[in-house]
């Protein structure tokens, strides 16, 4: 485990490699990315791409029940030049208590300590750039198509 913190709302949030989750996790954070992405979103799209084994993979739990997730990408996977979050999922039944936030501030902060000096990129859904426009992320370019949902590339510096 890279990182943890517990926070007063009993959520707790993790940050393993791919290689340091058991099995049930690995289920578990499977089982909600498709939740959120293909069935809540109607989205038909390959979700194991080949990079969850080269991720660090963000758990948030809450009552022992995982209710968040996230990955992040090393410079070269995604971007070559930056690293990535994404796969940024929280389950339908707590949103709008504040997870989303707590998570997003979570896997920055575990960015800046994995990849140092390097900006991150992300592939944002366009309906959320005010979402991370608080954590310092930029919209750039033009909004894309991607998997019938609209994007659009945002990036926050590198911390120097």
């Amino acid at each position: 485990m890279i990182g943890s913190a517990s926070l007063a709302d009993g959520l707790s949030l993790q940050c393993r490699a791919f290689d340091r989750l058991d099995n049930q996790s690995l289920y578990d954070l499977l089982a909600l990315r498709i939740a959120v992405f293909c069935v809540e979103q109607n989205c038909a799209y390959q979700d194991a791409d080949g990079k969850d084994a080269l991720a660090w993979h963000l758990l948030a739990h809450r009552h022992g029940e995982l209710v968040g997730t996230a990955r992040l990408l090393m410079p070269g996977v995604s971007y070559p030049d930056a690293c990535s979050i994404g796969r940024v999922a929280n389950r339908a039944d707590q949103r709008g208590q504040k997870i989303g936030q707590q998570l997003m501030a979570f896997a920055i902060a575990q960015c800046e300590q994995l990849f140092a000096n390097y900006p991150i990129r992300i592939g944002a859904q366009h309906y959320l750039i005010g979402f991370y426009q608080q954590f310092g992320f930029v919209s750039q370019g033009e909004s894309y198509l991607e998997d019938g949902i609209v994007h659009i590339q945002m990036e926050r510096p590198a911390i120097a």
